[in-house]
């Protein structure tokens, strides 16, 4: 690992220690980690070839028109459900349990965080562990949507399931928006992780926060890079690897 990493680091581990009030917002380069595959990365779904790029597939408009190919994609793609926590899951479950995360802010809709054992995640873009009938509102789990063929149907009444999962075009749950915009505007430390933060609404979230420890972990550079108190340019798994509790 280069030199100024392993400060930077150093740095990252002090301002944990001194903080009581954290809020993680994190990206795809999160699960990664556990072997979820990142749209926007080089080996990432965009790079792969479908009928139709995966930005198309998972809008409202496809969905509408073609559910049947929105799902061999999405069962394909999406439902990742032998995925474990890796270590940046865990030890954000464990700085939650010790009192020191507030909250965990999340573009990823995989349910990793919860499975580590964070309690408090506001999920900005659903969770495929979540369906519904459109016509009942009767859930399906995510292993019955696996495991159906063509489009899910209601157990209850035969209508369309549809997975609590915002798609391009659609908006964001209002709740849980104002939930993020609370944690983020009251925290005392800011840890940005795993995201190219050029997804909308969600990166503008950030904004909402007013301190001056603003820590941006990732890979590659982000448009917020020159507004991070603390620049890491390393995987999750490193970082978090050294977080003593």
């Amino acid at each position: 690992m280069e030199e100024k990493n392993l400060s930077a680091i150093e740095t990252f581990l002090q301002m944990v220690k001194e903080s009581d009030n954290i809020v993680f917002f994190g990206g795809a380069g999160v699960s990664t980690e556990s072997g979820i595959p990142d749209f926007r990365s080089v080996d990432g779904l965009y790079n792969q070839k479908y009928d139709y790029p995966p930005e198309t597939i998972l809008s409202h408009t496809f969905y509408r028109r073609n559910p049947k190919e929105f799902y061999r994609f999405y069962r394909d793609k999406m439902l990742c459900l032998d995925a474990q926590p890796n270590i940046t899951h865990s030890k954000l479950a464990e700085l939650e349990k010790a009192g020191k995360l507030k909250a965990v802010v999340t573009q990823n809709i995989d349910g990793l965080h919860q499975k580590a054992g964070s309690k408090h995640v506001m999920e900005l873009h659903g969770s495929v562990l979540r369906n519904y009938c459109e016509r009942c509102g009767e859930f399906m789990s995510a292993e019955e949507i696996l495991h159906s063929e063509g489009v899910p149907k209601c157990p209850r009444c035969g209508g369309p399931v549809k997975p609590d999962v915002v798609l391009y075009e659609e908006g964001l749950d209002q709740k849980t928006i104002e939930d993020a915009v609370y944690y983020i505007s009251h925290a005392d430390m800011l840890i940005i992780g795993g995201t190219s933060l050029a997804v909308y609404p969600a990166a503008g979230l950030i904004d909402y926060y007013r301190g001056n420890k603003l820590v941006l972990i990732n890979k590659s550079t982000t448009p917020m890079d020159n507004k991070a108190d603390l620049l890491i340019q390393a995987g999750l798994g490193e970082v978090f690897g050294k977080v003593e509790i």
